[in-house]
């Protein structure tokens, strides 16, 4: 492989691939959790449960993965010039898009802890659509790059 990853190139793209994983994995999870959330009476059992959860998925996976995600995005983005093709710009604005709404999330989760959340379970679970339809953005632009 060309580029200054060199022979690593490929292990670089194994790890982007696998911590993008667990990014989505907690990130199909995380707005389900807040819909159960926000079912519960605030400092019941349940609540203080689901509190836990929520904070060790965010903390624990997904800003981990995130990080990861992006680091391996980055240094493969680099190596291969992928910003002078096509299909990176769409596939990079999803990402950011995806970055921005895992903020929000840990602003919710936040919220969540401190007994103050403003949202309705119906918001969470149209926010819990939200990731899946920016995966298949990102995903369509790296593998089948249609310009």
């Amino acid at each position: 492989m060309a580029g200054f990853l060199g022979e690593f190139h490929l292990w670089v793209k194994a790890l982007h691939i696998l911590a993008v994983i667990a990014w989505m994995a907690g990130f199909l999870y995380l707005p389900r959790l807040f819909v159960y959330h926000c079912q519960a009476e605030p400092g019941s059992v349940q609540s203080e449960t689901f509190k836990v959860m929520e904070r060790r998925l965010l903390r624990g996976i997904m800003n981990p993965s995130m990080m990861v995600a992006w680091a391996a995005g980055l240094a493969l983005m680099v190596n291969l010039e992928a910003w002078t093709e096509g299909w990176f710009h769409p596939k990079a604005l999803a990402v950011v898009v995806l970055t921005i709404l895992h903020v929000f999330a840990a602003r919710w989760q936040r919220a969540f802890a401190g007994d103050a959340n403003r949202h309705s379970a119906r918001f969470y679970r149209v926010m819990n659509e939200v990731p899946a339809l920016l995966m298949v953005v990102i995903v369509v632009m790296a593998v089948v790059r249609p310009f």
